[in-house]
């Protein structure tokens, strides 16, 4: 190779690495955690939900968040797809917003697509419904839920009406949890008004083992057992 070919092939390469760096797959992982997984026996949807799941109000700009009008549409879209056979749903969140969290949750629990749940890190507040939307649900043994009351951030009215509004949304979390785990409502109250285990504030901190004793979680696995469930939900 001549010295005065080397700089156009050099250019050339760099060019072919900034093609391969926007490819949609790449573009998925970067935006918002997701990327489609052909290469195994069956091709799967991996999404992750990592840090704050952010709502109507957007988050600092330095915090970890999860927009669910990101995770809605992508949802939707892997459910269309003929070619995806299966969900994949890795969790490390530390809650966020109400109703956009409980809107994912319903949204995976809806879905024909087979789906399965993993719990890494931790999956807390409304991490919870997350973890249980999916058809069958891991927890690695290290990782964590927290299990609390609803909290309201911004201006507070002391009014009934406002200790109302707070009961029914409790109600609504408590409602989805039960009817997609084994955990009893009248449990997952208690877990949630513990004041017993958290220094300044109230409810129950479960490691992997703890979560599914209480029926939360289906098993204590990692990564290759929660790709194996999904294998068997495809192929059934």
């Amino acid at each position: 190779m001549s010295a005065h070919n080397k700089p156009v092939n050099e250019k050339r390469g760099e060019r072919m690495t900034e093609e391969n760096e926007k490819t949609p797959e790449r573009e998925d992982v970067r935006e918002d955690g997701a990327v489609t997984v052909k290469t195994g026996s069956h091709i799967i949807y991996c999404l992750t939900v990592i840090g704050q799941i952010e709502g109507h109000y957007a988050l600092p700009p330095q915090e970890k968040a999860t927009r669910y009008e990101h995770i809605i549409p992508r949802l939707v879209a892997a459910e269309q797809d003929e070619a995806i056979e299966g969900l994949l749903l890795l969790l490390n969140t530390v809650g966020g917003d109400i109703e956009a969290g409980l809107a994912i949750a319903e949204l995976i629990a809806s879905m024909k697509t087979p789906s399965v749940s993993l719990v890494l890190g931790g999956s807390h507040s409304i991490g919870v419904p997350l973890a249980v939307s999916a058809r069958r649900s891991f927890i690695v043994p290290t990782a964590t839920m927290t299990v609390h009351p609803v909290r309201l951030t911004g201006l507070v009215l002391g009014v009934p009406q406002t200790f109302d509004y707070f009961q029914k949304m409790q109600e609504r979390v408590v409602r989805f949890v039960a009817g997609n785990s084994r955990v009893a409502p009248e449990r997952m109250r208690e877990l949630m008004l513990n004041t017993g285990e958290l220094a300044t504030d109230m409810g129950s901190v479960l490691d992997g083992e703890a979560a599914v004793r209480e029926g939360f979680i289906d098993a204590v696995g990692g990564l290759k057992d929660a790709v194996s469930a999904l294998y068997r939900l495809i192929e059934a």
